[in-house]
Order: C-alpha cells, then sequence, then structure tokens
C-alpha cells in the first residue's frame, strides 16, 4: 500500500525540481525526503529518479506515474471544493415560497444581501398561493415559506414573522380621503373590492356584522395590488395589506387606518424535522434584519 505522505514529498519533489529544493520549500531535512522516495519506489515497484552528484532527475517511468498522481489529486481537489460548496451553499438550489405581499421588495432584498455574501448561491422563488406554500412545507418541496396562517398541515414547524394591521385604500379625491382613520361604518352605502376568499375576506366581513353594516362587494380581486388599481381607477374602495399597498407609490390612492383594528399575521414555515441548511438559516436572519426595517419604518408589529 503506497503511504499517502510519500505521494505528498514525491509533488513537492517535482515541483521544486529535485529533493533538496523539496526539503527547503517544505521545512525538512534532505534525508528524510530521500529516504521517503526510496519508500515510494519499493512501494510503486518503479524506478521513479536518477540519482547522482547531490541531484534526482525523475525517469520516464517517475514522469509517467506524476501525472498519474496529479490526475489523482485533482479528483481529491474536486471533492474538496465540492464539500465546501455543499457546506457553504447546500445540496441545491434554495427554494422559498413566498405569498405576494412580501415577494415585490422584503424578500428580493433579503436575497439581495444573501448573494452579496455567498456570491455562487443559488435560489428559486416562487409565489404560489397559501395553503400550497404549507403543503410544499410539509412535503419537504420548499425550505422556507412566508404564508398567511393555516391549520390542518402536520409536518411544518411555523413562527410568527410579521404582524400589520389592515388598511383602507381610498381614491385621492374621495370625500373619505381627508379622514385620519376610516371605521367600517364610514363604508355604508360605499362600493367596496372584496379580496379573494379565504380567512382575511371572511375577517372584513366579519368587522362590518359586528358594526352593523351591510357592505356591498360587486368587485373581487384577489391580491392587493389589483385591488388597490382597481381603487385608483374609481371603482369602489378596499380594505388591504399596508405593506404591498404602501409600495405602489404612483397610483392615486390614499391608504388610511381602517378601524376596528383588522391584523393580518404572517408566519415562517419549514419543514419539520429536518434541520436548516447554512444557506437557510442565514436567510431566515436577513428576512428578520428587513423585517425590522420595514417595522421602524412603517410603525408596523413585527411579530
Amino acid at each position: 500500500m503506497i503511504n499517502p505522505a510519500h505521494l505528498d514529498l514525491f509533488r513537492a519533489v517535482m515541483r521544486h525540481g529535485g529533493m533538496t529544493r523539496a526539503a527547503a520549500a517544505l521545512g525538512v531535512g534532505q534525508p528524510h525526503v530521500s529516504r521517503a522516495m526510496a519508500q515510494l519506489e519499493a512501494e510503486t515497484g518503479l524506478s521513479l529518479f536518477v540519482r547522482g552528484h547531490g541531484s534526482a532527475r525523475p525517469t520516464p517511468e517517475g514522469e509517467a506515474f506524476a501525472r498519474e498522481v496529479e490526475r489523482s489529486y485533482a479528483g481529491l481537489d474536486h471533492l474538496r471544493h465540492a464539500a465546501r460548496q455543499i457546506r457553504e451553499l447546500g445540496t441545491g438550489p434554495l427554494r422559498i415560497a413566498c405569498q405576494p405581499s412580501l415577494a415585490s421588495r422584503l424578500l428580493p432584498r433579503a436575497i439581495r444581501r444573501l448573494a452579496a455574501e455567498h456570491p455562487g448561491a443559488r435560489v428559486a422563488v416562487h409565489v404560489p398561493s397559501p395553503d400550497t406554500i404549507w403543503a410544499w412545507a410539509a412535503s419537504g418541496q420548499c425550505d422556507l415559506g412566508l404564508a398567511r396562517p393555516r391549520s390542518g398541515h402536520a409536518g411544518v414547524t411555523a413562527e410568527r414573522f410579521l404582524t400589520v394591521d389592515a388598511v383602507c385604500a381610498v381614491p385621492r379625491r374621495h370625500r373619505l380621503a381627508r379622514r385620519p382613520a376610516i371605521a367600517a361604518e364610514d363604508l355604508a352605502g360605499e362600493t367596496l373590492i372584496a379580496g379573494g376568499p379565504g380567512l382575511f375576506q371572511e375577517a372584513v366581513e366579519a368587522r362590518f356584522a359586528e358594526a352593523g353594516c351591510v357592505p356591498r362587494f360587486p368587485l373581487m380581486a384577489q391580491y392587493t395590488a389589483a385591488r388597490c388599481g382597481l381603487v385608483a381607477e374609481g371603482l369602489g374602495l378596499a380594505i388591504v395589506d399596508p405593506v404591498p399597498a404602501g409600495e405602489l407609490t404612483g397610483l392615486p390612492i390614499v391608504l388610511r387606518p381602517f378601524r376596528p383594528a383588522l391584523s393580518i399575521e404572517t408566519l415562517l414555515v419549514r419543514p419539520a424535522g429536518r434541520p436548516p441548511g447554512r444557506l437557510a438559516e442565514r436567510l431566515v436572519e436577513l428576512l428578520r434584519l428587513e423585517r425590522d426595517a420595514l417595522v421602524s419604518g412603517r410603525s408596523i408589529a413585527p411579530a
């Protein structure tokens, strides 16, 4: 069996052009290198060097053997590189499933910071429905999810990430645009734009029921951006998430707090029973930093 230490010394001799130079470069005695090369010749059954007058030149066999050694070490270098890549960047793309409200700004900013720290990182972002995000987290199809609360999903760990209070989107010239806040009863008789079927729209309608109002929802749009676009066209008013609505600065609308307060919660979800990779853990840290920056600038509860 070939001693790996002898191969390391052999490479040094070939690289430095002699045993004396190799010994000096490595900080060891020349006799030590000479003995190791003699042992390597015995281990391989090859005459690797022509010795004479204090020098050692590689034989044709030695040069051929050196080429094979370098091929082997190239494979080892590849394995070391692969191990470092796996350690630092994970086994594949970091898969993130995110609800639309955080997918346009908060998440991209966190990913930008991650890419600056890990230039080789691969990240895949998906923006499916909340139920799909929970299902993907439960089945391990995504590493991280940012989603509205859902029940009935096993195999998922969830933590509160962000809580905001809903706002009312109003055309800039509307009579209610001057109000500091808009209550459910203020919207009696107004044309309203509903959100998609789900917990949020149910909560909105419950607020009207508590106020003794019967809202009119002739229009429906699933996402905040679409509802705000309809508001901008004068087609009605809408109760929306302030985070994506606040990013629509080019629309002729104003946002006013909705009363009674209606909290909108976002959870950070992950597959249960599977330790997160380094990259995923770092992205979570960066997401929290971006969340905190958003909170400090908007008076939003961080969760």
